[in-house]
C-alpha cells in the first residue's frame, strides 16, 4: 500500500502553509503535492497560540488564522486546499524515512514516495524529564507548541481565574503567556535561572523595562533558580513547585517554556547536521539534492554574518519556505537567500522589533521611562544589530535598512546622541529602486560595502518592506 507525489512537505506547521501557497502562486499541478502532518487540522499560524487565542474575550480561533493570513495573504483551509488540488494528510506521524530510496513510511505502514521532499518538521517543546524532573504529565502542567496544547492550556486557565500560575521558563514563550495569565486574572510566578528575562536577546537595560512593567501587573520573578520538584495530590494534580534554591510555591497551573528540541530524528545519519539543524544551501538544499530543509530545523548560510546559522522564529519559517519552493520550481531563476534575522513580539500594550544580532556594544537611546525605545549594536565598527519599542511605520523601516547596510560607526557617542535620526537619516540617502520579487521570499544580496550601488539600493528597499509588513501585522493583528 502506497501513494507517490511529486513533492512532499513533511509537517504541518507554519512553513508548510506558506509553502503550499508558493507552490500553488508557481502553478503545482493538481494531485503533485502532499503535506504530511502529525496534527488533525491544516497548518495555521501559530504566534496566534500564544497571543489571541489565549484572551479571555473574542479570543482567535480556528479557522481564522489558518496560514497564511499572518502576512495578509490567503486564508488555506481545508477547502482552499481541495480546489488546489494538495492533498492533506493528517493526523498522520512518519516513523521512518530513506532519502535514498525517497520513501517516507507512516506509523500506519504506508510507504509515502516523494521526487523532492521539504523538511518542515520544526520542533517540540523540551520537556522537564530531559533535565531529571518528573511530572510534567501531571494533569494542570502545560507546555504551548501545538493547538492541542494551547486549548489545554485555555481549560485550565478558566478554571484557574483567582488562583496561582508558576511560569517555568524567562524566553518568548515565558513572557507572552505570563501576560495572557495576567489578564485572565491570574497570579502569575515566573521562574528561570538567567539573571533577566528573555537572554538571548535582550541585554540587562531592556530587560529591566519590561520586568519591571510586569511587576507593576502583579507578575513576581524568582531568577537565579530552577524548578526541582513537582508537589503532586493523589489525584495527579500539582499543588506547588519546589525550586532548588530551597523555595516552594502554591501552584493551581504551571507552564513549562524551557526551549525546543528540533525534530530531526528520522533523518540523523542520512542527512549532514550542524548546529542542531539540517545543513543546507543557499537555496535551501540539504546534502541530498532531493531534499530540502526549511524553519527551526534549517540550519542555512546567513550572508549578513558570514556563517551558518539555525534561526526559530515564525518570520525565518515562512520566507525559507517560500524560498525552497521557488529553488524548486524555479531553480535557474532563484537568487540565493538572504536573510536578514528579524524577530518581534508583543504582550500587553507593547511590541518590539529586531533585526540582525546582539553582538559588540550595545548603544541605548529614547526614553526608557516612556513607551519608546531602543538601542544599536556595533561591532568592529560597524552596526550590526538594532532594537526598537515602540516605534513608527517610518522608524521600523529605518531600522531595517540600517541594519542590513552595516554602516561604519567611528563615535560612539554621537549615535547615541542621534538616536533614532542615525537610521532616519542614513534610509533618506538611499535610491528607491524596484525589488526583484522571488516568491515574496528573500531580499537581494548586500555586501558590508558593494561593488554594485544597485544591489544595495534593492537589498534596502526589500528590507523596507519586510519592516513595513511587521510594522502593519502588529497593528492590524495585534490580538494575535
Amino acid at each position: 500500500m502506497g501513494r507517490s507525489f511529486v513533492y512532499v512537505i513533511l509537517g504541518g506547521g507554519v512553513a508548510a502553509g506558506y509553502a503550499a501557497l508558493e507552490f500553488a502562486n508557481k502553478g503545482v499541478a493538481h494531485g503533485e503535492l502532499c503535506i504530511i502532518s502529525d496534527e488533525p487540522v491544516a497548518p495555521y499560524e501559530r504566534p496566534a497560540l500564544s497571543k489571541g487565542f489565549l484572551l479571555p474575550e473574542a479570543p482567535a480561533r480556528l479557522p481564522a488564522f489558518h496560514t497564511c493570513v499572518g502576512v495578509n495573504e490567503e486564508r488555506l483551509t481545508p477547502k482552499w486546499y481541495k480546489e488546489h488540488g494538495i492533498e492533506l494528510i493528517l493526523d498522520t506521524r512518519v516513523t521512518s524515512a530513506d532519502v535514498r530510496r525517497k520513501t517516507l513510511v507512516t506509523a500506519a505502514g504506508e510507504t509515502i514516495s516523494y521526487k523532492f521532499l521539504i523538511i518542515a518538521t520544526g520542533a517540540r517543546a523540551l520537556k522537564l524529564e530531559e533535565f531529571g524532573v518528573n511530572g510534567s504529565d501531571a494533569e494542570n502542567v502545560c507546555h504551548l507548541r501545538d493547538l492541542a496544547d494551547a486549548t489545554r492550556l485555555v481549560d485550565l486557565m478558566q478554571a484557574s481565574t483567582g488562583g496561582n500560575a508558576v511560569v517555568i521558563g524567562g524566553g518568548y514563550i515565558g513572557m507572552e503567556v505570563a501576560a495572557s495569565l495576567v489578564i485572565n486574572k491570574i497570579n502569575v510566578t515566573m521562574v528561570f535561572p538567567e539573571p533577566h528575562c528573555i537572554p538571548r536577546l535582550f541585554t540587562p537595560k531592556i530587560a529591566s523595562f519590561y520586568e519591571e512593567f510586569y511587576k507593576s501587573k502583579g507578575v513576581n520573578f524568582v531568577k537565579g533558580t530552577v524548578l526541582s520538584s513537582f508537589v503532586i495530590n493523589p489525584e495527579g494534580k500539582v499543588t506547588g513547585v519546589n525550586l532548588k534554591d530551597g523555595s516552594y510555591l502554591p501552584a493551581d497551573l504551571v507552564v513549562v517554556g524551557i526551549g525546543i528540541r528540533r525534530n530531526t530524528s528520522l533523518f540523523e545519519g542520512q542527512l549532514t547536521l550542524e548546529k542542531g539543524g539540517i545543513k543546507v544551501n543557499s537555496m535551501l538544499q540539504t546534502s541530498n539534492s532531493s531534499v530540502y530543509a526549511v524553519g527551526d530545523v534549517a540550519s542555512f548560510p546567513v550572508k549578513a554574518f558570514g556563517e551558518i546559522r539555525r534561526l526559530e522564529h515564525v518570520d525565518a519559517a515562512r520566507k525559507s519556505a517560500r524560498h525552497a519552493v521557488s529553488a524548486i520550481m524555479e531553480p535557474d531563476t532563484t537568487p540565493e537567500f538572504d536573510y536578514l534575522p528579524f524577530f518581534y513580539s508583543r504582550a500587553f500594550s507593547f511590541s518590539w522589533q529586531f533585526y540582525g544580532e546582539n553582538l559588540g556594544e550595545a548603544v541605548y537611546f529614547g526614553d526608557f521611562s516612556g513607551t519608546s525605545f531602543g538601542a544599536y549594536w556595533v561591532h568592529n565598527g560597524h552596526l550590526v544589530g538594532s532594537f526598537l519599542e515602540g516605534g513608527s511605520k517610518e522608524e521600523y523601516e529605518a531600522l531595517a535598512k540600517a541594519t542590513r547596510l552595516r554602516p561604519a560607526i567611528d563615535d560612539m557617542s554621537d549615535l547615541e546622541r542621534q538616536g533614532l535620526r542615525f537610521v532616519v537619516t542614513l534610509s533618506q540617502k538611499q535610491p528607491v529602486l524596484p525589488i526583484v520579487d522571488v516568491g515574496s521570499s528573500t531580499s537581494l544580496v548586500v555586501l558590508e560595502k558593494p561593488e554594485y550601488p544597485w544591489h544595495a539600493a534593492a537589498g534596502v528597499v526589500a528590507a523596507a518592506s519586510i519592516a513595513a509588513f511587521a510594522y502593519w501585522y502588529g497593528r492590524r493583528r495585534r490580538r494575535w
